[in-house]
């Protein structure tokens, strides 16, 4: 093993912290909240450690606030936090998607709603992640199926974040959040880190959300380091100041759509095991991706064709790459923590073209294999 890579036993939670800090992560505000509370710990001791701030807010709603205000000072900023305080994150989250702020917010997920069953598993936070704030927003949202992979991905967070000037939500869930295995930590050499692209201009009048023409993400400034320009979380102009003109407006809400939209290749990410000739397909998410691969093996084993299709990245929904399979498969099982949201998804881009069928828990319990495999011998008939 290269000297620079480093095998430790780790919960999710801890490689939360340790990828984003690893990202640049530098400022982190939050409010304790289980299960997510471990986030907020690590984040205590790490961030001193590499010169990083820590911040116990005094609620969600503040959390958000201060995360966007480190953030468009130049500092790489995250917060975290589970099912009731991600409801109360969604109005700064909103504010953040229309000023073009980057930032992580991580969640958690438990089971709901309200306080519901606050150390179970759940995956009821899918939906809320795309709509949760209101009106028209672009979102992007990952989640991460094991503590290896949530170090890797909370990076790609960041990154996305960065280049996509846009928050990101990292939706893990209480299962991967406090699973502890034996991951091997990269070398610095092995990773990727996206710099903020950042521009200033002179003048009164600084036209800090220019973009110029065929681009999408303006580059962006920071602020307090000799650039003062307006933040607003009304539709503006390139200025940064409120407009009232409809056109504007439009062309704006427009942009930050289309800044998502028209770049799925590089945003999107799926994994796909055991599919090339399977006539079943089990789609999952996050947490639930365990059980459904060892489902899958022992399906195999019994003579079964199925495999796995799970997004990584949960939004935007992979609909393309989903699209592209379904001319091999005669039926998919969708398997995941909740009462079926995930469900509405690939039941809106495969049900037309073959039948769809699901497998959820929501009572704090997990699903396993031996479930999804009696589910997956019922559905062969």
């Amino acid at each position: 093993m290269s000297a620079m890579k480093k095998a430790v036993l780790m919960q999710g939670n801890e490689a939360c912290v340790e990828g984003a800090i690893a990202a640049g992560m530098r400022f982190y505000a939050g409010y304790p909240i289980t299960p997510s509370t471990e986030i907020a710990e690590s984040c205590a001791v790490r961030l001193p450690q590499v010169g990083g701030k820590f911040v116990q807010m005094e609620d969600e709603l503040a959390s958000m606030a201060a995360v966007l205000g480190a953030s468009v000072t130049g500092v790489k900023a995250m917060t975290a936090t589970s099912g009731p305080g991600f409801s109360l994150k969604q109005e700064n989250l909103g504010y953040g998607c229309l000023a073009e702020i980057p930032c992580v917010v991580v969640d958690v997920q438990r089971s709901g709603p309200s306080t519901g069953l606050p150390t179970s598993p759940a995956q009821g936070d899918y939906m809320q992640a795309r709509w949760g704030t209101h009106g028209d927003h672009p979102v992007i949202a990952l989640s991460p199926a094991s503590v290896q992979e949530t170090y890797r991905l909370i990076i790609r967070a960041f990154n996305l974040s960065e280049k996509y000037r846009t928050p990101v939500i990292f939706l893990m869930d209480e299962i991967v959040g406090h699973m502890r295995e034996g991951v091997v930590l990269p070398g610095a050499d092995e990773l990727i880190i996206n710099k903020r692209h950042i521009s200033y201009h002179d003048g009164a009048n600084k036209q800090c959300y220019h973009v110029p023409e065929g681009q999408y993400v303006p580059a962006m400034k920071p602020f307090g380091q000799g650039e003062r320009y307006n933040i607003t979380g009304l539709a503006h102009d390139e200025s940064g100041f409120p407009t009232g003109s409809n056109a504007v407006a439009g062309a704006l809400y427009t942009r930050l759509m289309e800044k998502i939209d028209h770049n799925l290749d590089d945003i999107i990410r799926v994994e796909e095991y055991m599919l090339e000739d399977a006539d079943t397909a089990v789609v999952c998410f996050g947490g639930t991706t365990r059980a459904v691969m060892s489902a899958v093996e022992e399906a195999r084993a019994g003579g079964m064709k199925v495999g796995m299709f799970r997004p990584i990245t949960v939004w935007p929904f992979p609909e393309a790459r989903l699209k592209a399979r379904l001319h091999t498969l005669k039926r998919v099982l969708v398997v995941e923590h909740n009462y079926g949201q995930m469900l509405l998804e690939v039941q809106r881009v495969a049900a037309e073209k073959l039948p769809v069928a699901f497998l959820g828990r929501y009572d704090g319990t997990v699903i396993t294999p031996s479930d999804i495999l009696a589910k997956l011998r019922e559905m062969e008939g």
